[in-house]
């Protein structure tokens, strides 16, 4: 029953996630410059090196960057992306920078427009994303050498794509509610509620091919804990306990377990459950190479979800992996005519 969790681990699970979809943020125009100096850090300082070609023409580093910070925007705080992150990252980051591209030049190609006003509105909304008048022109300087033509040409840019985006993705992903009534009746597996128990432990381990007079000192010394672990009369007391002398990792979380289903559990474990109610405190329980006290808190019989209680999140679920369905689709289609070179 042992789990351990790192923080990496949840920062890289999420980033290659980002990375497998299709330009799944909102265009990005572009983003400040930070620097840094840290070994430990990817580079940070974009440069007008070329990283891909598009029908002749050329993406940056520096384009590629503001991608990147667009998927892992906590770069800032951490004055750089970690290195151990950069090759999920980057990746996604070239796939949505040349799907942005390939997206704009279909705009261009449908000779579509956006009017003059709206792109100084946008200015001005972007003015206000800086803290200052002092900030927002040394940006300019440094991305634009105090050009507002260019700023408003990137601004054009982005919002072509907005309206290109809207046009192909964007109205086409409307999920009706027949759509999700049907899928709510033709997938009955995924609104089952398996039987599952929310839980407290005190365990106490013992080596890996412990003698026997190891394995009774480990019974004992549960036994001894057990008087004081039932006298617990709330979940914060034997929280405490558990904090005090459980030997496994739950210890740090005052031995709580999240609602888990009972195929997850050791049998001896369900078969314990069985024999309680909410607030009781078990016998000690042999699992493995451990003497484990269980505080059962709650329990959540077999069932399934009503479809009142699901249809808002599911309506939202379908629909985005209907918008990522057909950003793919435009994705391949717009590849599939052009001429990408990436060095």
């Amino acid at each position: 029953m042992k789990l351990r969790f790192t923080a990496s681990g949840l920062v890289l699970l999420a980033v290659t996630a980002a990375a497998a979809q299709v330009a799944s943020h909102a265009p990005t125009v572009f983003t400040q410059k930070p620097a840094s100096s840290d070994p430990a850090l990817a580079p940070m300082t974009p440069t007008t090196k070329p990283v891909a070609r598009i029908n002749g023409t050329t993406l940056t580093e520096a384009d590629l960057v503001r991608e990147e910070y667009a998927i892992f925007p906590y770069a800032r705080q951490h004055n750089g992306i970690p290195k151990e992150l950069v090759p999920e990252i980057r990746g996604g980051a070239m796939q949505m920078l040349v799907f942005e591209e390939l997206v704009y030049q279909e705009a261009l190609h449908r000779k579509m427009t956006v009017p003059p006003a709206k792109i100084h509105q946008a200015e001005l909304n972007f003015q206000k994303t800086f803290a200052n008048p002092e900030d927002f022109n040394a940006f300019m300087q440094s991305e634009f050498h105090g050009s507002r033509q260019l700023l408003d040409e990137k601004i054009r840019r982005s919002l072509l794509i907005d309206a290109l985006l809207r046009i192909e993705v964007q109205s086409r992903s409307t999920v009706s509610p027949g759509e999700v009534r049907a899928f709510y009746d033709q997938n009955p597996d995924r609104f089952r509620i398996p039987e599952s128990y929310i839980f407290q432990t005190i365990t106490v381990l013992v080596p890996d091919k412990a003698t026997a007079e190891q394995v009774k000192e480990g019974r004992e010394r549960a036994e001894k804990e057990l008087p004081e672990a039932r006298a617990a009369k709330t979940n914060d007391e034997f929280g405490l306990l558990a904090e005090k002398i459980s030997d496994d990792d739950y210890r740090v979380m005052e031995g709580q377990h999240k609602s888990t289903p009972v195929s997850q559990l050791p049998p001896d474990v369900v078969s314990t459950f069985r024999k309680m109610k909410p607030g009781e405190v078990s016998d000690v329980v042999h699992v493995g190479q451990e003497f484990t006290i269980l505080r059962l808190n709650a329990h959540t019989p077999a069932g399934e979800e009503k479809f009142d209680d699901v249809k808002a999140q599911l309506a939202t679920q379908l629909q985005q992996r209907k918008t990522n369905q057909l950003r793919a689709s435009l994705d391949q289609k717009l590849r599939q005519s052009a001429k990408i070179e990436e060095p």
